[in-house]
Order: C-alpha cells, then structure tokens, then sequence
C-alpha cells in the first residue's frame, strides 16, 4: 500500500503533499525538531487528507494531481475553507 497525503500548518497556513509507505512515520518526520528540508520551517503539521493506493506509481500520478492549480484549490474548498 502507499499513501497519498495532505498536511497543514495552521500557524502559516501552508500545506503539503507528499508521497509514503508509512503515513505515521512520515508525519512524525515532518514534526520532528531535527527534521530537515522545506517542512521544518512551517511546524507543527496536521494531517488534513490521506488517500490509500495499490501502487506507487498510482500514488504518484495521485500526488501529481493534487500539487496541480486544482488539486491545490479542491483542497483548499475541502479543507479549510
């Protein structure tokens, strides 16, 4: 199974999507005080969206849709509006 999921940063209003194999893990990773990269400046994250796929490959079309101008705003119509 991989998953397909969407955090948000409540105290910056960001989100972000991404790709795993093991949702809680990656969630714990992206609020981890030594977490590096891109997420680390907007913590804490909260999970607001999470979709289950077959295959990686159907996970990452997925990702890809959802990082689109569309995916974008239906998560924002969804989510936190």
């Amino acid at each position: 199974m991989h998953y397909v999921y969407v955090l948000h940063s409540p105290s910056f209003d960001k989100i972000y999507i991404g790709e795993t194999h093991d949702y809680v893990a990656r969630l714990e990773a992206h609020n981890h005080p030594s977490s590096k990269g891109w997420t680390k400046s907007f913590q804490p994250w909260i999970m607001i969206h999470m979709e289950i796929l077959q295959s990686k490959s159907a996970a990452l079309i997925r990702e890809r849709q959802l990082k689109s101008y569309r995916g974008r705003e239906w998560i924002k119509d969804t989510y936190l509006r």
